[in-house]
């Protein structure tokens, strides 16, 4: 198994202007400039890369998030791990982790319970390689349809 830790914002460093801290969550994302946003991805990449550095995952995978929130506010989970996933996913198939992100290769995509911690709020992502049995067994349960036959 493979633990990511990634961020829940990314600071774009501006040179006359005063750093910007972007979200990664889908309120943000729907609103950015699409070169803002190229710069946010291309910077999530670069933070990623020492953790994936050398990795390769055997594909297919099932993927788990957890995200520890900085306040002990109500947060709408499904925003922030929808775009953490799509950075991610797009990061560990640049990188040459796997061969590709579609349904073939990530199987399922679990998040759990929001949990509190003010000092470090992030994404902690743990990716599991699915084994052969598994992969048969629920490929045979599929081609017989939801009712068995």
């Amino acid at each position: 198994m493979i633990k990511l830790i990634c961020p829940l914002y990314i600071v774009l460093e501006r040179k006359t202007k005063p750093d910007k801290k972007i979200f990664v969550n889908m309120n943000t994302y729907r609103n950015l400039h699409f070169q803002i946003n190229n710069q946010v991805k291309i910077k999530y990449k670069e933070l990623l890369k020492e953790q994936l550095v050398g990795v390769k995952i055997k594909t297919p995978v099932e993927i788990t998030y957890k995200v520890y929130k900085a306040r002990n506010n109500n947060l709408d989970k499904m925003n922030v791990v929808s775009i953490t996933s799509k950075y991610l996913l797009d990061a560990i198939t640049e990188l040459g982790c796997w061969t590709d992100d579609n349904d073939d290769f990530v199987k399922t995509e679990t998040i759990m319970p929001t949990e509190l911690d003010k000092e470090k709020p992030r994404v902690e992502v743990f990716i599991k390689s699915i084994n052969e049995r598994f992969r048969k067994d629920s490929q045979e349960s599929q081609a017989m349809g939801e009712d068995g036959n």
